[in-house]
């Protein structure tokens, strides 16, 4: 019996997977090379969902917010990054991670509050997300065991709190 989910796993994880580049990307729209973010928006649904009814499906954010309806486009969750990108990369100390579950798009850290006050901690985030409409979850610094609580932001907080946000560092 030929098991056909497989292959279709492969082939999702080959549409997810960016061309190899030796370049370290800077902000999400440089690590927008793989095939979900330049395929005919159509295509990449359905293929998304024929993965996912027959296994779990890693994904971008917005196309898990764009697969249940809470986003218009692909185009709208990238302008969502595009301005994150836009006020955090013309400040000091915020850098993009682009390294986050496979499928994901990345993330930001506050480099300067990784130094807690009794040695290193984990240092503030913002994160891309499809469980609130708002798609941004602030993560704010911390040490010691568990994890925090993200807290629910939108970019229009983001750009409102920020300097907040860096004084907390």
């Amino acid at each position: 019996m030929v098991r056909v989910e497989a292959m279709l796993g492969l082939e999702w994880a080959d549409a997810l997977e960016a061309p190899n580049s030796a370049v370290l990307v800077n902000t999400p729209a440089e690590a927008r090379r793989s095939w979900v973010n330049h395929a005919h928006e159509s295509e990449v649904l359905e293929m998304y969902r024929a993965v996912r009814s027959v296994e779990d499906a890693p994904a971008p954010w917005w196309l898990r917010a764009l697969d249940r309806g809470r986003l218009r486009s692909r185009a709208e969750g990238h302008a969502v990054e595009d301005a994150v990108t836009d006020l955090l990369s013309s400040r000091p100390g915020w850098v993009f991670v682009p390294w986050a579950d496979f499928g994901e798009t990345g993330y930001w850290e506050f480099v300067p509050s990784e130094s807690g006050v009794y040695g290193p901690a984990t240092p503030t985030t913002v994160q891309f997300t499809d469980s609130h409409r708002g798609w941004i979850h602030l993560v704010p610094a911390h040490r010691g065991p568990g994890d925090p609580q993200p807290i629910d932001f939108t970019v229009a907080d983001l750009r409102a709190q920020i300097e907040d946000i860096e004084l907390i560092a």
